[in-house]
């Protein structure tokens, strides 16, 4: 049973009905304003109403959300769940008194429920005169009938249940500030494995009931804040220093420590993030940039955090927010905040400790952060994403690898064939933050805000069938555009298209599988042919032909077969370096008629062999010339 697996989608799919949330925290704010100074207090009234509107279906957004979460989002199953979680509530409060109000648990449940309906039904054969109703189209049938059943055992156990629940819900509210404190540590700890969703859900929708003025319960932190309970946001407000002020102060550490070569680039990365962390709450980027080299200071974080929420619940202070706490929900939802402006100078104290903890610890322990090192993951994507799809899939392993991918607001989550076959360099190389072995096969890769985007891009390439070659490094050095080598023939593409390398070690190895089809005399250039018929050539560095013979070695003969990563050739780097041109090594394919289209990973610093640097998808006509496939 793959249970890190499971719980990894079913973290997802609680992400989902949260979405709207940020809805209903905007038309508070607006019904808030003095529409009373304008004779218009018709139009605020309307937006309370549709703000509040919201959190009333709440239960039916995450019973409809977890069925699609966990179903690969199959229309039939959140209908059916949205058919079960009406049924339950009517049947019970029919039959029920007093009615237990299950409000987002019930959801969940139903959601859950149905789920497995749809796995275990969505094939089901009936008789050819009822088929009908087989396939997906039973489970809405199986769903109303397993309601009923599950109304029945609710209306027997419901009164029991209901006083479990509020026995568990008074427990941790009553561990006061140690309960903030344990929840703020465990949150920012779960943060890696995506699993916090799980944590949040609980405490955010479940913990605490508020009884509004029109008699109805609103249960959770976040709904009772947003409901108007004084007593709210304690499991969210200590939230806001850490967002806004501690994650972007390392942010600021990461530009200050980097080097003198690499700070403008870090500097406009970093910048970028920390913008978004403090506006809008993403903290990915920041925390992934030292996660995996600092996981002790990773650890120190969490319990700063978990310290955060404890000084705000013990100041009573209550603030929270819709979706994530940033400056934007900090100014939307402070009209419901008790003493809400004590959070920034404790935001401020907190930047400040922040800043100088990790730039003693960055220096003292020599922390690989982004810009101490060359494989820094610092590209900014720049709208490309659809041309990198085919080198994240490769990276991936390619589409025989995945058994199943999803994405949330900032990470593919995944689950793999052999998650050995991933590779974490070129998925680095490629823009991803960071990636995260659950064990099972199961996968997250971070990519930030584009993670939707860039799977969107992956399913295009998997659903189609044309024919894609795919590149590994020939060298180790920097990978550059061809338009950069210091030599008209390549410059110019006169000899045909593709990149080119300036290795710092003295080794070629093939970029693909192929045959041998070229050597040349000086052994300073070698041709290879791909099943497929792509003609590759290697020309290790300009104006090498007249270099003296010793200084190159074939580790490979004519027609002899080669797979990516083989050494081919051997060279004097040095030497090479010293007396050619340039160092600059063109990779090109010669006979460019037979390419539809090219894909080019960053231009920046290669691992030799590393996987992911070129991706070319070849004509019909050519596709057709070989078998072989490069997943």
């Amino acid at each position: 049973m793959n249970v890190m697996g499971n719980l990894q989608q079913f973290g997802r799919s609680l992400m989902i009905p949260t979405i709207a949330l940020p809805v209903a925290a905007v038309f508070l704010f607006l019904g808030a304003l003095p529409w009373h100074f304008i004779g218009l207090e018709a139009v605020g009234e309307l937006f309370v109403y549709c703000g509040e509107l919201v959190f009333l279906l709440l239960p039916y957004l995450f019973a409809v959300g977890v069925a699609l979460g966990l179903t690969e989002s199959a229309g039939i199953a959140g209908l059916s769940s949205l058919l079960g979680y009406f049924m339950l509530t009517q049947i019970t409060s029919q039959y029920m008194d007093p009615v237990l109000e299950m409000g987002v648990s019930g959801g969940i449940l139903i959601g859950i429920l149905t789920a497995l309906a749809y796995h275990r039904f969505k094939n089901i054969q009936l008789p050819e005169y009822i088929q009908y109703l087989g396939g997906p189209r039973f489970v809405p049938f199986f769903m109303s009938v397993a309601t009923i059943g599950l109304s029945l055992v609710i209306i027997a156990v419901g009164p029991v249940l209901q006083q479990l629940f509020s026995m568990l819900g008074e427990m941790l509210l009553n561990l006061g500030g140690f309960g903030a404190f344990i929840y703020g540590a465990a949150y920012r700890l779960l943060v890696p494995s995506g699993l916090h969703h799980i944590l949040n859900n609980v405490y955010w929708f479940q913990l605490g009931s508020y009884e509004r003025p029109d008699g109805s319960l609103v249960f959770g932190d976040l709904p009772r804040f947003f409901a108007g309970d004084p007593e709210a946001g304690i499991f969210m407000a200590g939230l806001y220093p850490i967002i806004m002020f501690a994650l972007p102060a390392i942010a600021l550490v990461i530009i200050r420590e980097a080097r003198e070569d690499l700070k403008p680039k870090v500097r406009i990365t970093f910048l970028t993030a920390a913008l978004a962390c403090f506006l809008t709450g993403v903290t990915e980027p920041i925390e992934f940039a030292f996660l995996f080299v600092a996981p002790a200071l990773f650890f120190i974080h969490a319990i700063l955090s978990g310290i955060s929420m404890w000084i705000a619940y013990e100041l009573e202070i209550r603030h929270g927010f819709s979706f994530s706490p940033g400056l934007l929900e900090f100014v939307v939802n402070g009209h419901l905040a008790t003493k809400g402006l004590w959070l920034i100078p404790i935001g401020l104290v907190y930047g400040l400790i922040y800043y100088f903890l990790f730039r003693w610890a960055i220096r003292k322990f020599q922390l690989p952060t982004p810009g101490r090192e060359e494989g820094s993951p610092l590209e900014e994507w720049a709208g490309d994403v659809r041309y990198r799809a085919p080198l994240i899939l490769q990276a991936l392993g390619g589409k025989n690898n995945i058994k199943t991918m999803e994405a949330c607001i900032t990470r593919l989550r995944l689950t793999l064939e052999d998650d050995k076959r991933i590779d974490p360099i070129a998925l680095k190389h490629l823009g991803a933050a960071g990636v995260i072995h659950l064990g099972g096969g199961n996968v997250q890769v971070v990519f930030g805000t584009f993670s939707e985007l860039i799977r969107e891009e992956i399913m295009k390439v998997m659903r189609t069938d044309k024919k894609q070659v795919l590149f590994n490094s020939p060298v180790q050095g920097v990978m550059i555009p061809l338009e950069d080598v210091p030599d008209e023939v390549f410059s110019k593409k006169l000899v045909g298209n593709g990149v080119a390398f300036i290795p710092d070690r003295g080794e070629l190895v093939s970029p693909v599988s192929g045959k041998v089809v070229h050597i040349h005399p000086a052994m300073h250039a070698i041709g290879i042919e791909t099943p497929d018929g792509l003609e590759i050539l290697m020309h290790i560095g300009i104006d090498t032909v007249h270099l003296e013979e010793m200084w190159f070695t074939s580790m490979v003969d004519l027609g002899e077969d080669v797979v990516p990563g083989q050494l081919l050739i051997r060279f004097n780097l040095p030497k090479v370096k010293q007396q050619a041109k340039s160092l600059a090594t063109p990779m090109l394919i010669t006979n460019i008629d037979k390419v539809k289209s090219w894909s080019f990973a960053p231009f920046k610093a290669v691992k030799k062999g590393q996987g992911a640097v070129m991706s070319v998808v070849l004509k019909e006509d050519a596709a057709s010339f070989g078998g072989q496939s490069d997943d």
